[in-house]
C-alpha cells in the first residue's frame, strides 16, 4: 500500500495487480473500500491495477466534522492520477460519478472512464434538498466515516452538471469514446451522460478490452 497526500488527508493507494503498461485505477462505491484483490470481471486487463480508498473510507484519513462532496473525492482521485500517471479509471456507484468528473477535469490523463453500478450511484437527486442536520454516532468513528455516508447520500446530481464534464472529456480527449457506461441502473444524471455523443454503452469486458489497447 502506498500513502499519498491530498492536503492534510493521507490516502491509501493499493496495488491489486502488478505489471507493466497503463494502470487501471479502481474507484469504490459509497461506504466501500478498495478490494483486497483484483475484482471479478477485470481479467481482460493485463497491466497494473490499483485501488484508491477515498477520504473517510478504508485505510485513508477520516477528517473531523465531515464536509464531504463529490468534488472532494474527485480531488482524491486526481492525487492518485498524479501518482500513477495517465490511467484508465473504473468506478462503482459513487466512484462512477467521480470518474465522470475526473474524465472531464483531466481529459488527457484519463485514458477511458468506465462507469459501473454500485453504492451511491443515485446520490441525492437532481436538486438540493430541504435543510437537513445530519446526526451521526461520534463514538463510532471507524471507516467508513458516518459523515461521508450522511452527506454523500444527499449530494445533488444535476444532469447538466454531469454532462458539462462529459463534454469536456469528449472535446479534449483524443479517444473517440472516452466514457463507457456498463451500469444497468440509470439515475437522471447517468441517463443524461448516456445521451451525450462520445459516450459508449458496453459490457465490462468490452470496455476493458477497448481501453487496454
Amino acid at each position: 500500500m502506498k500513502t499519498i497526500l491530498h492536503g492534510r488527508v493521507e490516502l491509501a493507494l493499493h496495488e491489486l495487480q502488478g505489471g507493466t503498461g497503463r494502470p487501471l485505477l479502481h474507484l469504490h462505491g459509497l461506504g466501500e473500500r478498495s478490494p483486497e484483490g483484483v475484482p471479478a470481471g477485470y481479467e481482460a486487463w493485463s497491466g497494473p491495477i490499483y485501488g484508491l480508498d477515498f477520504t473517510g473510507h478504508g485505510a485513508s484519513t477520516i477528517p473531523k466534522g465531515g464536509g464531504y462532496g463529490a468534488e472532494i473525492l474527485m480531488a482524491d482521485a486526481d492525487a492518485a492520477l498524479a501518482e500513477l500517471g495517465p490511467s484508465t479509471v473504473i468506478g462503482r456507484g459513487l466512484g462512477a460519478y467521480v470518474a465522470v468528473l475526473l474524465a472531464g477535469a483531466r481529459p488527457a490523463d484519463v485514458r477511458g472512464a468506465i462507469l459501473r453500478d454500485g453504492p451511491g450511484l443515485v446520490g441525492g437527486g437532481i436538486t438540493p434538498t430541504s435543510p437537513h442536520v445530519a446526526a451521526v454516532d461520534l463514538d463510532s468513528m471507524v471507516p467508513p466515516d458516518p459523515w461521508a455516508l450522511a452527506e454523500l447520500t444527499r449530494d445533488p446530481r444535476p444532469p447538466d452538471y454531469a454532462t458539462s464534464f462529459v463534454r469536456q472529456a469528449t472535446h479534449f480527449s483524443d479517444l473517440s469514446e472516452p466514457i463507457t457506461v456498463c451500469a444497468i441502473g440509470r439515475p437522471a444524471w447517468l441517463e443524461a451522460v448516456v445521451a451525450e455523443p462520445g459516450v459508449r454503452v458496453a459490457s465490462l469486458s468490452e470496455a476493458l478490452e477497448t481501453y487496454s489497447e
